[in-house]
């Protein structure tokens, strides 16, 4: 994920932009973020899991 954050801001501020490689960096920082969002527990788990007993 950084990486993808380094490359995307590099892009950003160069003078030719390639928005293939914006795209590509931002897809993988989203899939990042979405592997990282699932390993996080939900606040209402404890609630779910007294409910299902």
């Amino acid at each position: 994920m950084a990486a993808a954050i380094s490359v995307a801001l590099y892009e950003q501020v160069s003078e030719e932009k390639n928005i293939y490689i914006m795209v590509v960096a931002i897809a993988v920082f989203m899939f990042g973020m979405m592997q990282l969002s699932a390993k996080t527990p939900s606040k209402n788990q404890e609630k779910e899991e007294e409910d299902a007993e």
